[in-house]
């Protein structure tokens, strides 16, 4: 929707004299042509009218612009979404960038694997160290950018922060396909490409959010199993290119991935409308770049905290899971189908919870994370005791379930604390804080793997801050529901306070009645 489809909010609507509410006078007084006009004139009035003529206005999006005194207030809106129409396309859309991003940055196993054959050293101590920073600090940048992204995302809209992004991820793949050292990878791969997908991830999380409100959750869980898909079928392909056509020329055939991300991104096209603010000029452009309101939601406070916190351990499976496949049953052995297990999962995790995070009630919805991360960290502990292979196919079947179930309803736990008009910004913030740990895990594991010889102590600690992040989240309800107590102490006192105003003329006019029956 565009802003010339607005109705504006200080006009004054040409059947305000036909619609007119008079004061109620006392039982014994009659309205005078005064306190009609005055009546008339009330902004109450107004604002209703003007309600009424936003209400009646037609397209696939309406916004109703609610009247007030107050600055912060008027600017309030409430969006139809479409639930539909163009928002398919561009949910497939979304779910193409989902797994273009997710489905090559959980398949960097595999090139883990093959950047260690390619630039082994016999006398390298600290290779699986050194070379476990090219995955860890492209994944970690995904989310480093995001803060920045929120801020492009905010000034320019979705769809030129898309384009732009899935550009220069396309660049930093093909000018890893020329580097012959590990050095370089750092920055072509882990900087460039890692840049260039935040740039074009997050905007595919924060267009669902003009399209659909009802069906949010099965949308976005549709949109990140995009990566579930990618996560199934990339491992058995980049192991076949990889083979067949060396590092080098595997990096340019996914870099087509990118391109056409580059395309499809051009589908999103934004609805919601700018909010009305009194700020103008450099205060406004400064008011989208720093918008503070997120954190005075004591709830986001705990998300953005419980979140990275339990995250230091989540990418290290995808990293050095395939390698101790190989250190503990043989290369012979197809571990590629232990990504396959928890793209499968995942994938179906992801579309479930969309589906039930729709009738779970408000922040109830963060109970689901505090299951997955209770799962995942377990499950992560348990990966160095499976004796089997077997063992090790249903632990990575549980840890897809559960990595689906923490994906999926990350954007509609952010609209849910602080609101659609702010979600991006939370989302983009939470994001950055979650890419320290994401950067700093896999290598510290590889370190460990290193110096200590086996990858069991690894996994062991990888278990642990799942489990802590979980149960920081659970504090959330808890503050929800002492808001709702308070707000609704806070509401009753104002309904009595407002009975015994109403009550009292009335109370004053029988006292004097009775006054003058005495006289």
């Amino acid at each position: 929707m565009t802003e010339g489809g607005l109705t504006d909010s200080h006009s004054t609507p040409p059947a305000a004299a036909e619609k007119t509410n008079t004061s109620v006078p006392f039982p014994d007084e009659e309205a005078t042509e005064e306190d009609t006009k005055t009546a008339e004139k009330t902004p109450l009035n107004e604002d209703e009218e003007k309600g009424d003529k936003n209400e009646k206005s037609k397209g696939s999006a309406v916004l109703k612009v609610v009247g007030s005194s107050d600055p912060d207030c008027a600017a309030e809106a409430e969006f139809e979404h479409p639930e539909g129409g163009w928002g398919w396309i561009v949910m497939l859309a979304a779910m193409w960038c989902n797994g273009t991003i997710f489905g090559i940055q959980n398949s960097f196993g595999i090139f883990f694997i093959s950047l260690l054959h390619e630039f082994s050293a016999a006398d390298d101590e600290t290779l699986k160290f050194k070379t476990a920073w090219v995955g860890s600090l492209s994944m970690g940048m995904v989310f480093f950018c995001s803060p920045i992204v929120s801020v492009f995302t905010d000034l320019y809209g979705c769809r030129k922060t898309a384009v732009v992004g899935a550009a220069v991820g396309l660049v930093g793949l093909l000018a890893s396909s020329f580097v012959r050292t590990l050095g370089p990878l750092y920055f072509t791969y882990g900087i460039v490409f890692a840049c260039g997908c935040s740039f074009a991830y997050q905007p595919s999380l924060v267009i669902l959010g003009h399209y659909f409100k009802k069906r949010l959750g099965l949308v976005n869980g549709i949109v990140t199993a995009g990566s579930s898909v990618f996560t199934i079928t990339l491992p058995s392909l980049l192991s076949f290119l990889l083979n067949r056509l060396g590092l080098h020329n595997t990096f340019r055939i996914i870099s087509i991935f990118m391109f056409i991300l580059m395309l499809v991104v051009f589908t999103y096209k934004p609805l919601m409308p700018e909010p009305r603010s009194p700020q103008t000029g450099r205060a406004l452009r400064l008011s989208k770049i720093f918008n503070f309101n997120i954190w005075k939601s004591v709830e986001y406070r705990i998300w953005a905290l419980g979140i990275p916190a339990g995250l230091f351990g989540y990418f290290v499976p995808y990293v050095h899971l395939m390698a101790f496949v190989e250190e503990s049953f043989g290369t012979d052995v197809n571990k590629e189908i232990l990504l396959i297990c928890i793209g499968i999962t995942s994938g179906v995790g992801r579309l479930f919870f969309g589906r039930v995070v729709d009738s779970v009630p408000g922040v109830n919805k963060v109970y689901l994370q505090v299951s997955s991360f209770l799962v995942i960290g377990v499950m992560s502990m348990m990966i160095p005791l499976c004796q089997v292979f077997g063992g090790l196919i249903a632990v990575c079947l549980l840890m897809g379930l559960s990595d689906g179930c923490f994906i999926s309803i990350m954007g509609p736990i952010a609209f849910e604390l602080v609101g659609s008009q702010n979600a991006s910004q939370a989302i983009g913030f939470l994001l950055g804080m979650m890419s320290l740990p994401m950067i700093v895990g896999p290598p510290v594991a590889g370190l460990l793997r290193d110096k200590l010889g086996t990858y069991k102590e690894a996994f062991y600690l990888a278990g642990i801050p799942p489990i802590i992040g979980g149960l920081v989240l659970c504090f959330i309800p808890y503050v929800e529901r002492r808001k709702q107590q308070q707000q609704q102490q806070q509401q009753d006192k104002m309904l009595d306070g407002k009975a015994n105003s109403v009550l009292q003329p009335f109370n004053a006019h029988e006292d004097k009645k009775e006054l003058e029956c005495s006289i």
